[in-house]
C-alpha cells in the first residue's frame, strides 16, 4: 500500500486550524463549497459530478481522520489524517493519505490536489480567506 504524505505549518492557533478540518462551514471555505454534515457522523463532500462520503473520527485538538466509505471515484476503503501539534509558535500539520493499491496517475493526481488544499487550508487560517472548489478564488 502506498500513502501521500504532506507536512506543513501554519501560523494560526492549533484550536482555530482543527476546526477549520472539523467544521463543515470552514471547511466549505477551503475545500469544497458542497459539503453536507449528515447525522451519522459522516460528511458528504461534492465536487461537480463527483461525490464522496467519509466516517469522521476526532480526537479534539490533536487528529482528525476522514475515513472513505463511498465515493463515484476509486478511493473508498483510503483515508486522509490530519494530525496537529504546535511547533515554534505555529501548528504543524501532518497529512497522511492511505491505501493507495498503486502509484498510478490516479495517485499522482491526488498527491498534487492534496497539497493545493493543504495550501488552501493554510491561507485559509492565515488570512480568512481559502480557494474552495465551488468558490469564486478556486484556481482549477
Amino acid at each position: 500500500m502506498h500513502q501521500i504524505e504532506h507536512l506543513l505549518h501554519i501560523n494560526a492557533p492549533l484550536n482555530k486550524v482543527y476546526e477549520a478540518i472539523k467544521d463543515v462551514e470552514n471547511i466549505k471555505q477551503w475545500y469544497t463549497t458542497d459539503i453536507v454534515d449528515n447525522s451519522d457522523n459522516t460528511k458528504t463532500f461534492k465536487w461537480g459530478e463527483m461525490f464522496l462520503i467519509a466516517k469522521c473520527n476526532e480526537i479534539e485538538n490533536e487528529k482528525i481522520t476522514w475515513e472513505f466509505i463511498e465515493s463515484s471515484m476509486p478511493i473508498e476503503s483510503l483515508f486522509m489524517t490530519y494530525e496537529l501539534s504546535e511547533n515554534e509558535g505555529k501548528t504543524r500539520v501532518r497529512f497522511t493519505y492511505g491505501n493507495f493499491s498503486e502509484k498510478s496517475d490516479f495517485y499522482a493526481n491526488q498527491n498534487f490536489s492534496s497539497a493545493k488544499y493543504l495550501e488552501s487550508l493554510r491561507q485559509f487560517c492565515q488570512t480568512g480567506n481559502g480557494e474552495a472548489f465551488g468558490s469564486g478564488s478556486y484556481r482549477s
